[in-house]
């Protein structure tokens, strides 16, 4: 059996008229030969009656933290989306059936609100397809061990759908979403952005890492375990989408690295503190002096230069002034600039050329952009400007690395 897991954004489910676009992408798959197996998130964004920022709102005057009871209505989103996913199908002819997380086969550990899926038992997938119906499945859910009903965090829709697809061996996972596809950058900032043709599982985490919202990087992850390829597609048209796969896919027929792309994509991340602090006298200031009570108060940090005479890194805004006042209790005098913005420059394709830190200095520096800091990894190089600078700093780099070509 070829299956073909589709995972339906809230977006794409939102009305009666976007299931319909939905269910006539189910079909399509259909047609094409494969068993879809199909997995909804809850309809709509945060106001909308049945989405899941919707539900907590109503729980959130009465409780905070994690709870069986709180588990509980999160799912209710994608209980709701699901039946009336396979409800849709039924009316246009085709058997379905629904399914939640649990019933699908999904066993999570007990971690409420951020349960991590420990195997899936596809058994009840398999047998509902070999009865010709198509199978409709929560996503964000499972079941603990126990019985209890779980949710997934944050991207757990995606992690349902690329979960499902590594039991079922699946040809490929399709993410349906109301953009064409993975962007070179955002358009609302690039207007002439396009989609990316072609991903590696590698680039796409690192682009949602830091600040990419099309997938979720946990997926992404799962996917690559069986090289399971992922499109992410346009619910709106039939435009190809991006697909991800592995590195050795990409560059099957390239011969010359240098002549391909150097950078894939650019993203974001925005609302962070960057802090300076001079050490007078490395030999007395051992680092984790510094890191150590950060880390005990639970503060991240991110972007970490360490030097005999100037240790720099980020933290979130919302948590500079904790950070700020823990460093002056210890002794000392931290420098914060609040309001930055990290730019990610993220691709395969610049590893081992040289001039790619170049490019990016020589063209913030030409649009009076100040780099405040910086680092690099073998996929990616960041640098830190000022927010009010972040929107022209895409725009310059976009263009000096040819992305819209």
């Amino acid at each position: 059996m070829r299956f073909v897991v589709q995972k339906f954004g809230g977006t794409s489910l939102a009305t009666p008229e976007l299931r319909e676009k939905s269910a006539n992408k189910i079909v399509d798959c259909l047609k094409a030969g494969y068993y879809p197996v199909v997995v909804v998130s809850a309809m709509g964004r945060k106001g909308d009656p049945y989405a899941t920022d919707t539900l907590l709102s109503l729980f959130f005057p009465l409780e905070f933290v994690p709870s069986r009871e709180r588990d509980l209505l999160m799912s209710c989103g994608e209980i709701i989306s699901g039946v009336l996913m396979a409800a849709t199908l039924r009316q246009k002819g085709y058997p379905a059936v629904f399914l939640t997380g649990g019933q699908s086969g999904i066993i999570t550990n007990g971690d409420y609100t951020e349960a991590r899926i420990l195997r899936v038992n596809p058994e009840r997938i398999i047998d509902q397809a070999r009865d010709g119906k198509i199978i409709v499945v929560a996503g964000f859910q499972g079941v603990s061990e126990e019985g209890e009903i779980t949710t997934l965090g944050r991207g757990g829709s995606d992690t349902t759908a690329a979960a499902l697809g590594v039991a079922l061996n699946a040809a490929c996972i399709e993410i349906f979403t109301d953009v064409d596809g993975i962007m070179k950058a955002d358009p609302r900032i690039v207007g002439d952005s396009t989609p990316l043709e072609k991903v590696t599982y590698n680039e796409i985490c690192q682009l949602a890492q830091e600040g990419a919202k099309v997938i979720h990087p946990r997926a992404v992850e799962i996917a690559m375990q069986k090289n399971i390829p992922i499109w992410v597609k346009p619910i709106f048209s039939d435009a190809p989408g991006t697909l991800i796969t592995s590195h050795t896919e990409i560059f099957r027929d390239v011969t010359d690295i240098t002549s391909d792309r150097l950078i894939t994509g650019i993203t974001y991340i925005q609302n962070i503190t960057q802090i300076n602090i001079e050490i007078d006298n490395p030999d007395l200031c051992n680092p984790s002096k510094i890191f150590r009570p950060l880390a005990d108060a639970g503060i991240s940090v991110d972007l970490i230069n360490v030097n005999p005479h100037l240790i720099a890194f980020t933290v979130k805004d919302e948590v500079a002034v904790k950070a700020e006042n823990i460093l002056k209790e210890i002794g000392f005098e931290p420098q914060c600039l609040p309001g930055c913005a990290k730019i990610a420059l993220v691709g395969a394709g610049m590893t081992g050329i040289p001039g790619v830190m170049a490019g990016i200095v020589e063209a913030l520096d030409k649009n009076g952009i100040t780099i405040l800091q910086s680092a690099d990894s073998y996929t990616t190089i960041w640098v830190l400007v000022k927010q009010e600078d972040k929107d022209k700093a895409i725009r310059a780099l976009f263009h000096q690395f040819k992305l819209g070509d």
